[in-house]
């Protein structure tokens, strides 16, 4: 009875201690697999962020328009876009595939998007060689770009085109320069498109508080969660496989694997992610509010252009800017923000807060193959 006892015993133990084993190797096989050394995602990144290849031939040098084209920000690194390469022309053309139905389902940031990346392909083609001309998606559901030769004309925008990110971090509270506020302030619009800056301590407070309320709303919403996480990237082996997302550490946050990360974003609490984008607000020495006379597609576009050259020239600046456009997506909200901020008629269609920060890794981009038609 004794020896039989023992040997139950020690069967029990070895048991555990390959149970024990097992886990182990099974956390560090998942560990090994969302880490990947083996894969290069700063590589990858200065790959998408490399400098406009000046081509002789025009085939070549148009797809280097599309490719700055698509460096534009655009709402949860989406990119919803594809590109059509004609004789003398470009084409940029909705992906509705790649639409955000919860947080958009008007398509109203999806078309700002496409405005921005048609910013970055103008800035580009005047700096290689081109004077562009635009129609605007009046009747037609993509935007076109005709190129005529013209003598090229480069600049700080041209070159602040790689460089530009969203900057999730917090910011470091000091005052912008007045002399670069003043650059800011003075940027050419489009018409039908106006900044608002927003810089005085009480409308600071009232954006705040329209922020807070937009992410109590937001993350009290199972489909607004559910449509984040699909396009969260937690590690760089998630991040490298889809070229697209918003990747951890392009936001100051750890890489974890998705499983660890999913939990923890499902299981954010509203007040806890109104107090973290608080404070996010609270270290922006400013904000400006993007508005518009009207409220459709060419006009979306346009407010696209401005936001994007605001960005380029703040970037220009050495200037951070990031989105906080829970105010604006939240439909029941926006007209009282609006009111709010004394914009009149004007509509808010993007929130951009802005400051001095510390550069953050830069997302990446799908290549120029996969976005033409």
């Amino acid at each position: 009875m004794q020896t039989t006892t023992s040997r139950s015993r020690l069967s029990r133990r070895n048991f555990l201690k390959v149970v024990a084993a097992a886990g182990a190797t099974a956390i560090a096989g998942s560990a090994l697999s969302f880490y990947a050394p083996w894969l290069d995602y700063g590589q990858a990144a200065r790959h998408t962020g490399e400098s406009f290849a000046t081509a002789s031939d025009g085939p070549a040098r148009m797809r280097e328009l599309v490719r700055y084209g698509t460096l534009a920000a655009n709402g949860h690194n989406t990119q919803p876009w594809k590109f059509a390469l004609k004789e003398n022309a470009i084409e940029i053309h909705p992906d509705y595939a790649r639409s955000l139905r919860v947080v958009d389902p008007d398509h109203r940031e999806l078309w700002i998007s496409l405005g921005s990346a048609l910013e970055n392909l103008l800035v580009a083609a005047r700096a290689s060689g081109y004077a562009p001309e635009v129609t605007y998606p009046e009747t037609a559901e993509f935007i076109q770009v005709r190129l005529a030769p013209d003598t090229p004309q480069g600049g700080a925008l041209f070159d602040a085109i790689p460089l530009r990110q969203n900057t999730r971090s917090e910011y470091d509270g000091q005052p912008v320069k007045p002399a670069d506020l003043d650059q800011v302030q003075t940027l050419p619009l489009e018409p039908g498109v106006a900044l608002r800056f927003i810089t005085n301590p009480t409308e600071m407070k009232t954006t705040l508080d329209y922020v807070s309320q937009g992410d109590l709303y937001q993350y009290a919403d199972t489909a607004f969660i559910d449509e984040l996480i699909a396009w969260l990237r937690f590690n760089k082996k998630e991040a490298l496989a889809s070229l697209d997302g918003l990747y951890s550490i392009c936001s100051g946050n750890p890489e974890v694997p998705h499983w660890l990360g999913q939990m923890f974003v499902a299981g954010t609490k509203s007040q806890q992610q109104a107090d973290t984008d608080a404070k996010k607000l609270r270290s922006s020495p400013g904000a400006v509010l993007v508005a518009s006379e009207a409220d459709n597609k060419p006009t979306w576009v346009r407010t696209g252009q401005v936001y994007e050259r605001l960005a380029l020239r703040m970037t220009a600046l050495n200037i951070k800017s990031a989105f906080l456009n829970q105010p604006i997506e939240v439909a029941s909200l926006r007209s009282q923000f609006q009111t709010a901020m004394g914009m009149g008629t004007s509509l808010p269609q993007l929130l951009v807060r802005f400051g001095y920060a510390a550069t953050l890794p830069r997302s990446l981009r799908r290549p120029v193959e996969q976005v033409i038609i």
